[in-house]
């Protein structure tokens, strides 16, 4: 049998969280970091086994991380920002992602189309470079003590640069001369390890538009690096689209194999005969390592007969379509979900049984397959082809509403608009106001899980909601907040509570995966049509609203936002899908208004998440995107205000697509990046009215009245104050009422005297 099943990268955040639990519980300080690195090894070691028990013959070491594998090589490579530098091991590695007394944490931002974010390394031609390699030798002699040759996964130092900024406003990619003999020493130290290793050096990067002169790094790089020792393998990774320009140079180079995803880059298939006349090895990305459905065996067979027309099975090697880290871990722990649904689906454990199945079939002729893969085949054939005609996904109802809707564009014009509203709503220039979501306490998850379980009331629960509510509003009146939001206790996540009440959604116990270090979600995923039964927000909003005499804003998750943040349906474009969600909101934008909302928040968290990596694939995406959210706010009258939120982006590339959503107010974060982001809402002159984030609540930090001062007085040098609201940088769930109380008040405070320092 050939060693021919291969897999990316695997979850490291644990089949229970056991990961994002020990960290918390060391940052609060409950636990040493020696119990943070006891459960840290018992993961890795666990993780392997699952792998080795599957039958997958190329399983990964350091895919595993404390918090993020960019920070993991920036930490290896002793890219350490100047502002950390007198603090040593673990407190620096968290210090660099979470902040630390008076410095800054760094940057943080998505990980290409996906939602992981990842740090941003900070370099500049003055840095000085040192290797410490010692994660990476321990984990592959941790691995080999199991029993497990691992491959040793790495950040390819192309990808490393091109994903850094230079805060000394330099070309990241001039660097490469000061990390590459760090990347050669590195792989000297790895040659040491065993008679032969493999390395496989990620180099997404190469997915992306790339200028000349960055592919023309590609030959110089991996020539230097091939040459180090005989007994390493080299295997260069890309995933989430093509990278036909880069492979053209790869073959061309002494690497042993590449590892290129068919399913979101099938222009790679263009690829086939540059590879099989190079002779390397095809590491073919065939099991989709993005979504949660069963992989069709069928189809999968079809595009690897495909592929050997042009290069022999021998050559290639069956493999996810990149990393499984974005996958739920397993799903053994959904004992509550439909049945029927739940043979539909397959999580990072059960698509290793679909890798080495495939591996398996492909390595024979389907008339010679055991008895085990015969069965194994034909209850995949029958999942298939169950999911064509249920009930549960084709709704003949969405399907006419869709075909005959034409409600798409608010009536009046933003001018228009603006005018009235400022005279009506009557807020003051530099108004306060915070993204939505206040902390999640334990006692209010708590009372959300005790009712989910009926150990409690509806009325009981409702209740305790209330209270929470009547809190967040009179703390709010009472520091100043000048427009109020309820706090979002009933919502668990500002996806999944909304999908919970569209028809065409399906939810997990389990299904969690990580976002960012300790932080992670649970998309729900959408397997039907989609409609709304119901209104989902009216109550809670009008009960908020009744105690407060200031503007309430409604909140809502815009339509794109909701699908980046769900695991798709694989059977319909994700245009139309989105378009099903977002006439479902424009329902609720209208229920809002006439239950006397004046100001309602569409948040599009993850709008620039779901951008094509890809230039020409673009406009496309935007024409729908766009679509889509102007159908959920089409219902607004002239006088409501519509607000919208968006998470950390580079705006300058999309500034005219945001502008055409024609949003009154947008939201951003801001605070991490500083205010250079702001420049292009100005040179294009931007109408519409903006809230830069004045403080990163990503941080346990608390912003001094001063440090905000002094960030609204650098928009106000971009923005006039007429269009600043002021505001944090995002919701602030994840943060503890301790940080959040002192915070908004010196946030209000700090405005109130910017305001008489203007006057």
């Amino acid at each position: 049998m050939l060693n021919n099943s291969y897999v990316v990268g695997f979850p490291r955040i644990g089949e229970q969280r056991e990961l994002k639990k020990i960290l918390e519980s060391f940052w609060a300080k409950k636990c040493s970091f020696k119990e943070v690195q006891k459960i840290a090894s018992e993961l890795k070691k666990r993780h392997w086994l699952y792998q080795k028990d599957a039958g997958i013959h190329f399983i990964s070491s350091n895919d595993f991380s404390l918090y993020d594998n960019m920070l993991d090589t920036a930490f290896m490579l002793g890219a350490v920002p100047k502002r950390f530098q007198n603090l040593q091991k673990e407190e620096l590695y968290f210090a660099m992602a979470r902040g630390h007394e008076e410095a800054t944490a760094m940057e943080m931002t998505k990980w290409f189309n996906t939602n992981y974010h990842y740090i941003v390394p900070e370099l500049s031609a003055d840095d000085i470079y040192k290797l410490n390699a010692s994660k990476i030798l321990e984990e592959y002699k941790e691995a080999k003590e199991q029993g497990i040759t691992t491959k040793i996964n790495l950040i390819g130092p192309i990808t490393f640069l091109g994903l850094s900024k230079r805060i000394d406003k330099g070309d990241p990619y001039e660097l490469i001369g000061k990390i590459l003999p760090l990347y050669k020493q590195l792989l000297q130290q790895i040659a040491q390890l065993d008679k032969e290793v493999i390395v496989q050096i990620d180099e997404p990067i190469f997915v992306k538009d790339n200028e000349t002169k960055v592919l023309s790094l590609i030959k110089p790089t991996y020539e230097r690096l091939c040459e180090v020792s005989e007994n390493i393998k080299i295997i260069v990774s890309t995933y989430f689209e093509h990278s036909n320009e880069a492979t053209k140079i790869f073959v061309d180079t002494p690497i042993w194999a590449l590892g290129l995803d068919f399913l979101h880059g099938k222009e790679n298939l263009h690829m086939l005969s540059t590879i099989e006349e190079s002779g390397k090895k095809l590491i073919a990305g065939v099991i989709d390592g993005r979504n949660i459905w069963k992989n069709n065996i069928n189809k999968t067979l079809q595009l690897l007969n495909q592929i050997t027309k042009v290069i022999p099975k021998e050559q290639i090697i069956i493999s996810s379509s990149c990393s499984l880290l974005h996958t739920p871990f397993t799903l053994k722990y959904e004992e509550k979900m439909n049945p029927e649904i739940k043979n539909w689906l397959s999580y990072a454990v059960e698509k290793l049984d679909e890798i080495k199945l495939v591996a398996d079939i492909f390595s024979k002729d389907l008339n010679n397959l055991n008895q085990k893969e015969q069965k194994l085949l034909q209850v995949n054939q029958e999942a298939s082809e169950s999911k064509k005609t249920s009930s549960l996904i084709h709704d003949a109802s969405v399907q006419k509403r869709i075909k005959d809707f034409k409600l798409f564009n608010r009536t009046d014009s933003y001018e228009k608009r603006i005018k009235l509203q400022k005279e009506i709503l009557k807020y003051e220039d530099l108004a306060t106001t915070t993204i939505g979501s206040f902390p999640q306490t334990n006692e209010i998850r708590k009372a959300r899980r005790d009712f989910k379980n009926k150990e409690i009331s509806k009325e009981q629960y409702e209740q305790k909601m209330k209270n929470y509510i009547d809190e967040c509003v009179a703390f709010q009146e009472e520091c100043g907040i000048e427009v109020l939001v309820h706090g979002e206790p009933e919502r668990n996540d500002m996806v999944e509570y909304f999908a919970e009440q569209l028809k065409g959604y399906g939810f997990s116990q389990n299904g969690w995966v990580q976002s960012y270090g300790s932080r992670c979600v649970k998309p729900p995923f959408i397997f039907g049509d989609i409609s709304r039964p119901q209104p989902m927000t009216i109550d809670w909003i009008s009960y908020a609203q009744s105690k407060t005499k200031k503007i309430m804003k409604g909140m809502l998750t815009g339509p794109v936002t909701i699908l980046n943040w769900s695991f798709v349906r694989d059977d319909k474009p994700r245009s139309e899908v989105s378009k099903q969600i977002a006439i479902a909101l424009s329902d609720e934008v209208d229920d809002l208004q006439k239950a006397g909302i004046k100001i309602i928040q569409v948040d599009e968290a993850a709008f620039k998440e779901g951008y094509p990596l890809r230039d020409n694939k673009i406009n496309e995406y935007e024409t729908w995107a766009v679509r889509d959210f102007k159908i959920s706010v089409a219902p607004a009258l002239i006088h409501t205000q519509i607000h919208t939120h968006m998470c950390y982006s580079e705006f300058n590339d999309i500034i005219k697509t945001i502008e055409a959503m024609d949003a009154d107010v947008i939201s951003i974060e801001t605070a991490r990046s500083g205010n250079e982001l702001l420049k292009i809402f100005k040179q294009i002159g931007y109408k519409q009215e903006i809230g830069p984030g004045v403080y990163d609540i990503h941080s346990p930090r608390i912003p001094s009245v001063m440090e905000i001062k002094k960030q609204i007085k650098l928009l106000l040098k971009v923005l006039p104050k007429e269009k600043l609201w002021i505001n944090p940088d995002c919701g602030l769930k994840t943060r503890k009422w301790e940080e959040v109380k002192p915070s908004l008040i010196n946030m209000v405070k700090a405005v109130k005297s910017i305001r008489e320092e203007l006057n």
